[in-house]
Order: structure tokens, then sequence, then C-alpha cells
């Protein structure tokens, strides 16, 4: 059994972070308290010496994580690149066994871990490292967010059937208003049509959010995701620690 899911996107700005949270909340209402973790994040503020990764920080928010952010974000960028390049200008290798350390630290405290990647699956994280060995590395089930605009079949489609290609298991799609909705005929046909081409489940069409708050995010994660996919792969025991 999987002990949690990988959140990748198909494109940069699609909404990770908030599908991540409130599968995160919805997982809690479930009785699973999961967790979440951005392994690596870039473009991070920085406040005197620290540099605070903003993705992970509200990850950790909304699990109600106790745990040093160190456990959800173990590396930080302050240059918003891919981790590989960010990691080469600022002179800070990436080592994945240090990942891997963090990630079952927090299978032991937690049934489950939400773990939000870095853009796509081919975004570089080191040489010949992507996203896609990350998600193999920790041997979860991939949860792909698209964006409903103009292009997203193609990305969504060449994501998910890479990734099938690549041996990783694929739950779903998820497609994310990250902005708000346009009304576009690509926006009101292009969730249809993907339903009838994916070779997985979409999974549900999540609304844009204003408010970002505990409550809300539950509330919609429960009124629009299909919380029995996610479910499949995660373990059905209770969620305290």
């Amino acid at each position: 059994m999987n002990q949690g899911l990988f959140i990748a996107g198909t494109d940069t700005g699609v909404g990770k972070t908030i599908v991540a949270a409130a599968i995160i909340k919805a997982l809690h209402v479930q009785g699973i308290h999961a967790c979440g973790m951005k392994p690596i994040e870039t473009g991070c503020s920085r406040v005197g010496s620290t540099l605070y990764p903003s993705d992970g920080m509200f990850l950790k928010k909304v699990s109600r994580m106790d745990e040093h952010i160190g456990f959800v974000t173990p590396y930080c960028f302050e240059t918003p690149v891919a981790p590989s390049l960010a990691s080469e200008m600022e002179g800070r290798a990436i080592h994945i066994p240090l990942i891997r350390e963090k990630f079952q630290a927090l299978l032991e405290r937690y049934p489950a871990v939400v773990v939000e990647g870095i853009g796509g699956i081919l975004v570089p994280i080191k040489k010949d490292y992507f996203v896609m060995d990350l998600i193999r590395e920790l041997s979860l089930p991939l949860v792909v967010v698209a964006r409903p605009s103009l292009g997203t079949i193609n990305h969504t489609l060449l994501t998910v059937n890479y990734a099938l290609g690549k041996g990783i298991a694929v739950s779903g799609v998820i497609i994310n208003f990250s902005r708000p909705p346009e009304s576009t005929v690509a926006e009101n046909t292009n969730p249809l049509l993907l339903e009838k081409l994916c070779p997985v489940p979409v999974i549900g069409i999540f609304p844009h959010l204003n408010n970002l708050e505990d409550e809300v995010l539950e509330r919609n994660a429960l009124k629009y995701l299909d919380i029995k996919v996610l479910r499949e792969h995660l373990p059905s025991s209770e969620g305290t620690r």
C-alpha cells in the first residue's frame, strides 16, 4: 500500500499548492491525518539570512504540523528557476537521500504524506535527475494538476501518457482554476474532452478560491474532488499519529 500522493502540474502556476492543501484537508475529514511536503522550493523570500518557502509553510499550516519547516521543505532556493539551475547558481547541492530521509521521517509520524512537486514531471532537479525520478524514488502515485484554459489538452495528455509510459502510477487529473474563470469556449469544453481522451480519471474540477482558510479548502475539496479515487492508493487506517 502506498503511503501518500505526489502532486505535479502540467505547467507552472497551475495551483499545485492549493490542490495539495485541499486534498490534505479532505483526507483529514476522511479520517486520514495526512501531512504535506514540498521537498524543494525555488523563488523563496529572504529575511536576513533565512529563506522562507511560502508553499511549504502553507502546507505545514494546513496540515497542522508541529515539525520544523526543514522536514516539509528540506531545500529552499531564492532564485526562481528550475532546481538544478538554482542549485548551481547558489552553490548548494541537492542530495536526494536527504529528501528521502525527511520523507521517511514524516511517514513514521503520519499515515500519509501529500508531496507537492516542482512544476511538471520533467523539471530537472539535478544532472540526469528529474521530478519523475523523485516520484519513483518515493514510490508514490501521481496526481496531475492541469489548467482549464486553451492548450491544456496537449499538456495534460503529454504528462499523463509520458508518466504511464515510464511506469508511474497515475491516480488521475484535477483541473484547477488557478485564476478566475473567463468562460471561454476552451474552459467550458476542455474538461469534458479530457474525460473522453485521458487514460486516467478526471478526479474533479476545482474552483478558483479567493479565501484559503481551512474550512473553505475542506468544503470545496469534498464538494468538487472524488476523494474515493484518491483514497484507493492510501491506507485505510484512521488518522491519528
